[in-house]
């Protein structure tokens, strides 16, 4: 066999391997965002990708591995959101409350599919453990940085930080009929009242 040959035969075999790890990629995210990762089951994502149950498992030999491509396909589509307009703000009720409602529409943008993975992490340990790596850092480095600007950072500031951050009072702000703006502000004149800045 020549080497020309033999290159096109390796490329062929390699793109072939990235359609079927893009396509059980989309089967997941599909069905994390219609039933949740705990409900989503190998066998239903190997039909939906048109492959066999082992090619998920060789593609994917840990559970971790197909949370975190899910997870970075999503991503693509949905970006968090850019905090860096908010952050710069001198204000730090302004700050807080830029940022809330940018985290609010982000909310409101992934509600079906972060609904149900937050829902499910507490019964899928490596699930769980992606989260933590990922967005609950991030909740982690956003929540230091609306707490600087404030002169008492305080347990009850940080805990009313982490509350106005909480995807499940957002969904309770939704459920009261509050638009983003409306619970953002309100969040954040409780975040400012527990800093001890009141207007």
């Amino acid at each position: 066999m020549s080497t020309q040959k033999r290159s096109y035969e390796l490329k062929t075999r390699a793109e072939r391997q990235r359609e079927t790890r893009r396509r059980i990629v989309e089967a997941t995210a599909a069905l994390h965002q219609e039933v949740g990762p705990a409900r989503t089951t190998v066998a239903e994502i190997a039909r939906r990708a048109g492959v066999q149950r082992l090619t998920v498992y060789n593609h994917f030999p840990r559970e971790r591995e197909l949370f975190a491509a899910c997870q970075g396909h999503f991503l693509a589509s949905h970006p968090p959101p850019d905090f860096s307009a908010a952050l710069a703000l001198a204000e730090p009720r302004a700050r807080v409350e830029a940022a809330l409602l940018a985290l609010y529409r982000s909310y409101r943008s992934r509600q079906a599919m972060t609904g149900k993975v937050l829902r499910d992490r507490a019964v899928v340990p490596d699930l769980d453990a992606l989260m933590r790596d990922t967005f609950d850092a991030q909740m982690e480095d956003l929540a230091r940085a609306l707490a600087r600007p404030f002169p008492a950072r305080s347990k009850r500031m940080r805990a009313a930080i982490a509350l106005a951050l909480d995807f499940s009072t957002w969904e309770r702000l939704e459920q009261e009929g509050l638009s983003d703006a409306a619970g953002a502000g309100l969040m954040a004149d409780l975040v400012e009242i527990a800093g001890g800045r009141r207007r």
